[in-house]
């Protein structure tokens, strides 16, 4: 008695809190879960409600009403706007829409901020309820109380309408069966964009009610964005009860959790979200349908179609068609009579052989010198810069670089081994504080520094790649930012090593080869970081053009036929998993040594998704293309929004949606045509999924 005592208020206080996110999750589960839309804006709908809210409360109830009418409605029209906003990207999966959700939310943060201030708005309530009651022998709030009852009437509401009206059986129906529902007169269209409207109502009514315990201000929509995202893991899609407890356990982590285990409260949310997914995939076989192609069942059609790859690829990438076994032989169609036998005709069908072995071989070099002129337009550019940029146009093109290495990670991931992640700045993180802490203690050589913190971030993806590598789709970017976000927390947790919030700054500069000078002019730096990164992207297009990189795409794009060949898919995914990891961490080690200094916000969730904007902007599976990307957002981010201050988060959400609508390929996609770029990404001469489950034949162009 006497802890629950101690505790009762935290508890209570956990109560409202996990009620509050309760509401904001209800509406994302139901976008998610009948709608189909991960929605990374959700956040900034509750922002909407909460400043509006704010502004119009004066301390009265018809302030209250009337700041409630109005948030409420505005975020239902932008719930509305989101519907439409989304429809285009119907059939391109949810990494797009979290792309442009998330761009959404950047541009609705700062239309905010523009707006209302930067400021915190102080929120005024009803003298009535701007109070405090005795509750078993503690003052409580009465607000507080008034929202625990409001929130659990909601939930009761809520449930009856999905389970006991016309309208939520159309709406479940919308989920389970669209074409039944539109067979009975309903438009499935109407029914998402009501769907989506409804889902802002909630997020926008949270807003308004929630603003006295969760107010208006910086971080706070990417806050409740997170915890609701945790909660709608937690409690699953199907039941607004299994919701409703999720979020009070939330509720009681985020207060409670906090007042009897400081040190252990951070971990405990995204931990248990990564493991109840982890737990989730493993009860669920891998898709078998892992890049969208369907492996045929038919063993005539599997054969018909494994002896049509092997005649196109004897016939060279770009050369004429070589004749098939026996197409010289007497009596073959394709044999003109004076040809036959021996003799004169046996000399002439020599020469033509050798004379189309020679034109495949000259086609090939040439395929293989466009391939390479990205690579050596792109690299002589950059060795330019230095001569041709200011100080800090220099730098930032440096930290360019070590952000392109990090897209490059993604594109490995998402592009090849059809892995789209959200928590790759984990690894990088790992390897930008390894070369910190390494600096600190004297070894500022930079290859002992790039080295180590390959391996460090190689290491931390081996431990973590076995929870990854069996989910895919959207688990698998909740997965990954679950780990990315944990990372976080021991980032802000581990001071002694990282610095936390304050991050980490004077150490020594790093050393370009063994016994030089420390390296502090902005040019040498980069030369330095330009280095290392043609390295480290060379070595990555040799082994995505080598057997190993045919078979990772041959993994993501016929999964069932590979592992039914007796490859070991798993395998050869966590191979990826942690060579991507180092790659990664080679990024993170440029980055400290460019910049001199790390904070969180270097290894944050906001570059997680820079990363994917890259990936998409560049194309899935173009290394040339994110590297781009990253400069472009680099670019955007820090020196155009130079000459725009305060607006760098309008000009970043512009990119974003840009990208994801006028880019679906990515820029690689602008030079492949429609019968070589496949619809999930811009490859060019992609490697058919029947001849990459055989490792013996030659391995196919890979976008550079």
């Amino acid at each position: 008695m006497d802890l629950l005592d101690a505790h009762l208020v935290p508890a209570v206080d956990g109560v409202a809190f996990g009620l509050l996110l309760f509401v904001v999750a209800a509406g994302l589960s139901l976008a998610f879960g009948t709608a189909g839309v991960l929605n990374l804006s959700h956040g900034a709908l509750y922002a909407v409600g909460a400043y509006t809210g704010a502004s119009l409360s004066d301390g009265t109830w018809g302030g209250l009403v009337l700041g409630l009418a109005a948030g409420t409605a505005a975020a239902c029209v932008a719930g509305a706007g989101l519907a439409a906003a989304t429809a285009p990207l119907a059939g391109r999966g949810h990494l797009a829409q979290a792309l442009l959700t998330f761009g959404l939310a950047l541009i609705g943060g700062d239309l905010l901020i523009q707006i209302f201030g930067a400021d915190e708005l102080p929120v005024r309530v009803p003298e009535a309820l701007d109070s405090s009651v005795m509750l078993l022998g503690h003052r409580y709030p009465a607000y507080r109380l008034c929202f625990i009852v409001m929130a659990v009437l909601l939930a009761a509401f809520g449930t009856w309408v999905l389970t006991r009206t016309r309208m939520g059986a159309a709406v479940r129906a919308a989920a389970d069966d669209p074409q039944m529902l539109a067979a009975t007169g309903f438009s499935p269209r109407a029914v998402h964009t009501g769907v989506l409207a409804a889902a802002g109502a909630l997020a926008g009514a949270a807003g308004v009610l929630g603003a006295p315990i969760l107010g208006p201000g910086p971080g706070t929509s990417e806050n409740v964005l997170m915890l609701s995202l945790v909660v709608v893991v937690l409690g699953g899609l199907r039941s607004l009860w299994a919701t409703l407890a999720a979020a009070v356990a939330v509720g009681q982590v985020q207060t409670l959790g906090v007042s009897l285990a400081p040190w252990l409260a951070p971990y405990l949310l995204f931990a248990a979200m990564a493991a109840v997914l982890v737990l989730r995939s493993r009860f669920t076989e891998p898709a078998a349908e892992h890049g969208g192609q369907k492996a045929p069942r038919d063993p005539v059609d599997r054969l018909r179609r494994a002896l049509a790859v092997r005649l196109r690829h004897r016939s060279g990438p770009d050369g004429p068609p070589v004749a098939p076994p026996g197409a010289d032989a007497p009596g073959h169609p394709g044999t003109r009579p004076s040809d036959e036998g021996s003799g004169v005709g046996g000399t002439l069908i020599a020469v033509r052989r050798a004379v189309a072995r020679v034109q495949g071989t000259a086609a090939a070099d040439r395929g293989g010198l466009r391939r390479a002129a990205p690579l050596l337009v792109l690299l002589a550019v950059l060795c330019a810069l230095p001569w041709v940029l200011d100080a800090y146009s220099i730098s930032l093109a440096g930290s360019a670089l070590a952000l392109g290495l990090l897209a490059v990670s993604v594109t490995v991931l998402t592009g090849y081994a059809g892995l789209p992640t959200l928590g790759q700045t984990a690894p990088f993180a790992v390897g930008a504080y390894a070369t910190a802490n390494l600096a600190d203690a004297g070894w500022t050589s930079g290859p002992v520094q790039i080295v180590l913190s390959a391996i460090g971030a190689a290491v931390f993806c081996a431990v973590v790649g076995p929870a990854v590598i069996r989910a895919r789709g959207t688990t698998v970017l909740m997965i990954t930012l679950a780990i990315g976000e944990l990372t976080g927390a021991v980032v802000n947790q581990l001071k002694s090593v990282t610095g936390g919030a304050d991050g980490l700054v004077g150490f020594p500069a790093t050393q370009a080869l063994w016994g030089g000078e420390g390296m502090t002019d902005e040019s040498d730096l980069y030369l330095y970081a330009l280095a290392v990164a043609t390295v480290a992207v060379a070595i990555t297009l040799l082994v995505l053009r080598s057997p190993a990189g045919k078979l990772l795409t041959g993994t993501r794009g016929a999964e069932a036929r590979m592992r039914a060949s007796g490859h070991p898919v798993g395998r050869y995914l966590l191979v990826a998993h942690v060579c991507a990891g180092a790659l990664a961490g080679v990024g993170g080690s440029l980055m400290v040594t460019v910049q001199q200094y790390l904070s969180p916000a270097d290894v944050g969730f906001e570059i997680a998704a820079f990363a994917l904007l890259a990936v998409v902007i560049g194309g899935s599976t173009s290394v040339v293309g994110a590297l781009l990307g990253a400069g472009l957002i680099v670019a955007t981010r820090d020196w155009l929004a130079g000459a725009w201050p305060g607006h760098g988060p309008l000009l970043l959400g512009v990119l974003f949606v840009a990208a994801v609508y006028l880019l679906p390929r990515g820029l690689a996609g602008l030079r492949s045509t429609p019968a070589t770029a496949p619809a999930d990404g811009p490859v060019t001469g992609t490697v058919s999924p029947a001849d990459a489950a055989s490792a013996s034949q030659p391995a196919g162009k890979v976008s550079p």
